[in-house]
């Protein structure tokens, strides 16, 4: 393998901060970015302007519109794509990939047409390909990465040699990572967790105060649960990182791009006006789709998501949501 082993895809500021932590660390690393203007600044300021502007890069981090720069001969390539670009560089990147190279997504989302999460993208394209594959999620802001905060993450794989090979390379002082067989489990709470966090959102942009909020939390934790489990998942996943640990801080924060778009519905915008300004994905969006379908194909009852969907595809307003999902029969906490 070449100088460089490993190689990051997609230089927006999560692609960017795990970059950057891993460069300084000592290992070579290879940053992907589709952005001319960004390759430039990387490579000759050491800074990415559009994504992460606050911080100062390492000068050992490489930056390539390449991708076979940015993946052959890599050891471990992350991928930290949007979910709707995944499927299309993930097949271009894998056919430059070396044999026997580990492959993680970090994004967290389903997509839209097939219903499926990355790994089943992945097992797709790969066709029968040998794929050492792995997912990684858990509460991790991507500024707070770059400011070397203490941050904990997941990263799950059917292979436990990749997942603590992954485990080994990012962990850092400040980034700990721990390891799972349930890809299924640690993907379904990393992309639902968005949904919640858009509704998180709404809360606060209607002013509806913490006893919401917290009342949310959990029963969007409880559709998201009985999602998963219907998928495969281990429950107990679901009280770890990936699972109530990503869905708290999304729904508190801010930083979260999914909750930011919420609080901007909640208080009368509409979602092409709110998407408009924004120079980076919410997932949340597009995972509502995909959460709706599945919910409507499998027969899930999902409350919360479907009224998050039609706040943001049919019209719905943000008070007549509010309404339905208090009007709806009482009963008992059931969580699954």
């Amino acid at each position: 393998m070449s100088e460089c082993t490993i190689g990051v895809v997609g230089a927006g500021s999560w692609g960017t901060a795990l970059a950057a932590m891993v460069a300084e660390k000592g290992l070579p690393v290879t940053l992907w970015a589709y952005e001319k203007e960004l390759v430039e600044s990387i490579s000759a300021k050491h800074r990415n302007p559009l994504f992460l502007p606050e911080a100062e890069l390492p000068a050992t981090l490489i930056c390539t519109g390449d991708m076979r720069q940015a993946v052959a001969a890599k050891r471990i390539v992350l991928w930290v794509t949007p979910v709707k670009a995944f499927r299309a560089l993930f097949a271009q990147g894998l056919s430059e990939s070396a044999p026997g190279a580990i492959h993680v997504c970090a994004s967290k989302g389903i997509e839209n047409d097939t219903l499926e999460t990355v790994s089943q993208m992945a097992a797709d394209i790969a066709r029968g390909r040998e794929l050492a594959f792995a997912v990684l999620s858990g509460p991790s802001f991507a500024h707070d990465v770059a400011r070397r905060m203490p941050t904990a993450v997941v990263i799950a794989s059917q292979d436990q040699a990749s997942a603590a090979a992954v485990q080994e390379t990012l962990a850092t002082p400040y980034f700990r990572t721990y390891t799972s067989q349930d890809v299924v489990g640690v993907e379904i709470g990393g992309a639902l967790k968005n949904v919640i966090a858009v509704a998180s959102g709404i809360v606060e942009g209607l002013g509806l105060g913490h006893n919401t909020r917290a009342a949310l939390i959990t029963r969007g934790l409880a559709e998201i649960m009985r999602l998963g489990i219907f998928l495969g998942a281990d429950p107990l996943t679901f009280s770890g990182l990936s699972g109530i640990g990503d869905l708290v801080l999304t729904c508190t924060s801010t930083q979260s791009r999914n909750y930011s778009v919420g609080l901007q519905l909640g208080q009368g915008k509409k979602l092409d006006e709110v998407l408009s300004h924004m120079n980076m994905v919410a997932e949340g969006v597009y995972t509502t789709r995909s959460a709706y379908a599945l919910s409507r194909r499998h027969g899930i009852d999902m409350p919360i998501v479907t009224e998050i969907y039609q706040i943001l595809f049919e019209g719905k307003s943000p008070q007549q949501a509010v309404k339905a999902l208090m009007g709806r029969d009482l009963k008992k906490e059931i969580l699954l």
